[in-house]
Order: structure tokens, then sequence, then C-alpha cells
């Protein structure tokens, strides 16, 4: 780091549990986020200004007046622009030493897999089950650790499947994919809080910066759920599934 980063970065460097290598090794991480909305934005955010040295934002919707309410990354000037553009201009302004990429299409099959297996870990901010299965089948197959987080209504949840634990769990343990076409529940037909998506967001930041800088212990194996109108949280615990059609044949 030279001495600009280690001014900008001090507060990290101070922590003992992070300090300079730490911080170094957030500077030479590259993440994945999937999906630049609600969950997203406040994860980039985080991700940006900590420093994690490349970001790639993919989300091929754009930004329409009603996402305003929560998705902090985009401004009433940028209704009609796409998400990720949008998101790459805002996290540039932030730290404009990091390298964002923009990605304005929907990541499936090669794309997807070629993504993430360029990464070090995978931030699944998206909002439908589909989705969701596709980034951990991807995450399964390059052993690449992936941080979850989901918000509707006043009701949250987060975990991470550290893939690279032969013991972890996959998402597809604790909600499996039937195979059936499901009626999406989102927050255009359900709502939501707009901090409830903040507060996850926020959390799915910080297990990611944990992962890569080696520190703490993760949420691999447990889910947390928050109930934002009464303010709790409660845990749950995740067992890996020696059955699971995912991630059972991949250990």
């Amino acid at each position: 780091m030279n001495d600009e980063q280690l001014l900008r970065y001090s507060r990290h460097v101070l922590l003992d549990e992070i300090g300079i290598e730490g911080q170094q090794r957030l500077l030479e991480a590259r993440a994945l986020i999937v999906g630049a909305g609600g969950l997203g934005s406040p994860a980039a955010f985080y991700l940006a200004s900590a420093g994690l040295g490349t970001l790639v934002l993919a989300d091929d919707d754009t930004v329409d007046l009603t996402n305003l309410q929560r998705q902090i990354l985009h401004t009433t000037e940028r209704v009609g622009r796409y998400k990720a553009e949008s998101g790459r201009q805002t996290l540039h302004a932030i730290n404009p030493e990091i390298e964002v990429v923009a990605l304005t299409e929907r990541l499936t099959g090669d794309a997807l897999s070629a993504q993430v297996a360029a990464v070090d870990l995978v931030l699944d901010c998206t909002d439908n089950f589909a989705t969701r299965h596709d980034i951990n089948r991807a995450c399964v197959q390059h052993r690449k650790p992936l941080v979850s987080g989901a918000a509707i209504r006043f009701d949250g949840q987060v975990s991470v499947f550290d893939l690279r634990q032969d013991d972890a769990p996959c998402y597809h343990c604790l909600f499996p994919d039937a195979g059936e076409e499901v009626e999406p529940v989102n927050c255009a037909t359900m709502g939501v809080f707009a901090p409830l998506v903040g507060i996850i967001g926020a959390t799915q930041a910080a297990e990611a910066l944990k992962l890569v800088a080696g520190v703490g212990a993760s949420l691999s194996g447990r889910l947390l759920m928050l109930d934002a109108l009464a303010m709790k949280w409660h845990e749950v615990r995740v067992r890996r599934d020696a059955q699971c059609p995912v991630c059972g044949a991949a250990h």
C-alpha cells in the first residue's frame, strides 16, 4: 500500500484483526455482486469504501422511480439507466482507486460460470429463487464462498455458504429447488421496508470482508433471520445434506 492508501484505510489497519496484511488482501480481491438493487446497493457501497479491489456488478435491469425508496446506489436523474452502470458511477465517486466492472446482462449458464470462476467470492443480492439456485450451482462447481441475502416486507435473512469447506452446506441444502415454476415473491408485489435491505446488505458486506481478510467466524452453517417490525434476530443452524444433488457429490 502507498501512503494515500494507508491513510484512506487507516481505520481498518488500526484493527489488530485486519491490519496491513488484511487490508492488502482486500485490495487484491475480486468479488461478484449479482444484483444492484436493494441488497446490492449497501453491499457494494461498503465493499467499495473498504477498498475491495475489483467489484463485478451484474444486473440487466434499469433504474425505476419506485427503486429509489431503498436502492441507494441510484439517483433520480439516473432513472432509465442500467443499474450496473449507475452503480459503477456511484462506487467510483466513493472510491476512484478500485475497479468496478458493470455487466448489463443477466448472468446464466457459461457466462455465470465464467464470472464465478474468476472471483474470490460471490454475493447473491437477487430477488428470485431460480437465479439464486443458478448462482449456488456455479459456486459449488468452482468452490467459491457465497454470501446470500434476501429481504421482503419486514423480514430479512442472510447466510454464508463457504463451499471451500468440505462440510459446509450449500444454498440447495437449505432451500431445495423443486424444479417447478414458482410465482415470484418480490418487492413489486409485496413491498419492502427500506432500511431492511440496508441492514441485510450491510451484513452481507461484513461477511464478505471477513471472508477475504480471513478474520472472525463467518455465517457458514448458520442462517440469520431478522424481523425488522419487532427488531428481533433469530438464528438457525444449517447442516450439509449428504444427499444434496448439488453439493453432495462435489465433496
